[in-house]
């Protein structure tokens, strides 16, 4: 895989907390999964090229000036790439679909922040954990992330204004 660069919507505390408690229930029971650990909770807005690190940093320090927190509504769990993945994700309203056009087109983008990448067999074995942990609640975007994937490399985290 080659390297690239990763913009990522992180969340307040609270919703942080409450995602990683998610996906900790997981690894107690037992399952792994080969998503990248020890990152933020997120939903990834877009990627691209290395050469535009600097580029990517001075627009991440600049929206952070313009662009408010906003609130999102994690109502659903879901499934995709043939069963390998298993989410949580916030409902794509104005403020969220906005800031995904930001750093590339909204066309076939879901939001969402995963909990487990694994099998399909291991996904459905997890889907009770996570279902069991889950229930609707309110949550913010208060963040973004800009990170370099793989080896992991955090770049920048900027604080949108409230």
């Amino acid at each position: 895989m080659a390297k690239a660069l990763y913009v990522l919507a992180g969340y307040d505390d609270n919703t942080e907390k409450y995602l990683s408690g998610i996906q900790n229930k997981l690894y107690e029971s037992g399952f792994v999964g080969t998503q990248t650990k020890n990152i933020p909770m997120h939903t990834t807005l877009g990627s691209f090229p290395c050469e535009k690190e600097e580029e990517l940093v001075e627009y991440l320090k600049k929206l952070s000036a313009e662009e408010k927190a906003f609130d999102v509504t994690f109502n659903h769990v879901g499934m995709f790439g043939g069963g390998a993945v298993l989410f949580v994700a916030p409902d794509a309203n104005h403020q969220l679909l906005n800031l995904k056009e930001k750093f590339g087109d909204s066309y076939n983008w879901a939001a969402h922040t995963t909990m487990i990448i694994d099998k399909p067999d291991v996904v459905y074995q997890a889907l009770p954990v996570v279902m069991g942990e889950f229930s609707a609640f309110a949550g913010k975007v208060e963040k973004l992330h800009l990170y370099e994937f793989f080896p992991t490399r955090h770049i920048i985290s900027v604080d949108l204004s409230k």
